[in-house]
């Protein structure tokens, strides 16, 4: 099927989704949620498939929730005559067939691993979506945070707590500093870290290397593995998270945030919120992802 913000490929065992607006940072607009969704059922009744790799085209992974014009483009699920509709804010956000969380977890739910490919930026929503995935992969240099940690949001799909033990979620929950990919390993939060000019060639080998094994062997093991986690409250966690995400974007300083995004453009708005803490937008460049590292797809 067509899509309007990803690809969608295969090469023998491996389908590839490649989150496809390079000129956004591959940020997260209306019907991305959908068609990543759309895209996993794909390589699920695909019976030549056995494992997906997730991963973004151009210099990011993918920057969260596109800000961009004040944040309208999600109007019809948010708004009532124009105001926030709290009602229809956590009954889209939180039902499975409509919120974003249910749309990322279905690289949880996939019965076939799912690996991301995590370079350049991997923020916000972005993470939360990447940390969906079994296996996360990243270039040494890629940074991962969770900037809504200071404004505008809270955690989504909670896989920031579940991946990390009690003193690291608290810490990264608290400060929303974000890591190198590097970092990222050594806090437990991903996989690997490897040199950009490794990534592909490592994820691919890993992929096929799961595609060794039968496909009914990595979806039990993946299935008890999920089960467990289950078991510690996951589905709960995902619907208190969305819930105060919205109310996190609808106080008084969130407001204010928004409306500088919208009249000033989004840098301003991040400027203001991460200035004091020298980091994302604001760090110099050794702490940020090498803009010359980009995915071709």
């Amino acid at each position: 099927m067509p899509y309007e913000t990803l690809l969608y490929t295969t090469a023998g065992a491996i389908a590839t989704i490649t989150l496809n607006r390079p000129d956004r940072l591959n940020t997260i607009v209306p019907p991305m949620p959908d068609e990543l969704e759309a895209a996993v059922r794909e390589a699920i009744v695909d019976q030549e498939v056995k494992v997906i790799v997730l991963r973004g085209a151009g210099r990011a992974f993918c920057a969260g929730f596109d800000l961009g014009g004040g944040f309208h483009h999600w109007d019809e699920a948010l708004t009532t005559d124009g105001q926030w509709d709290a009602g229809k804010d956590f009954a889209v956000a939180t039902a499975q067939a409509l919120g974003p969380v249910p749309k990322f977890m279905s690289l949880w739910r996939s019965p076939k691993p799912v690996i991301a490919q995590v370079h350049g930026w991997c923020v916000g929503g972005g993470s939360d979506m990447a940390l969906c995935a079994d296996l996360v992969i990243a270039s040494e240099d890629a940074r991962i945070g969770t900037s809504y940690s200071r404004m505008w949001g809270c955690y989504l799909t909670g896989m920031w707590i579940y991946r990390l033990g009690l003193t690291k979620a608290k810490e990264y929950a608290l400060t929303g500093k974000p890591l190198s990919g590097s970092e990222a390993v050594k806090a437990g939060l991903i996989n690997a870290a490897v040199p950009f000019e490794r990534l592909e060639t490592e994820v691919r080998e890993q992929a096929e290397r799961l595609a060794t094994i039968p496909l009914s062997q990595l979806s039990a093991m993946k299935l008890i593995v999920n089960q467990a986690y289950e078991n510690m409250g996951l589905a709960s966690t995902q619907t208190l998270g969305p819930i105060l995400d919205g109310l996190m974007r609808n106080t008084p300083d969130a407001h204010r945030f928004i409306e500088l995004a919208e009249r000033e453009g989004v840098g301003a708005a991040v400027t203001e919120r991460d200035e004091r803490f020298g980091d994302y937008s604001r760090a110099p460049a050794a702490e940020k992802p090498n803009p010359e590292n980009v995915i071709v797809p």
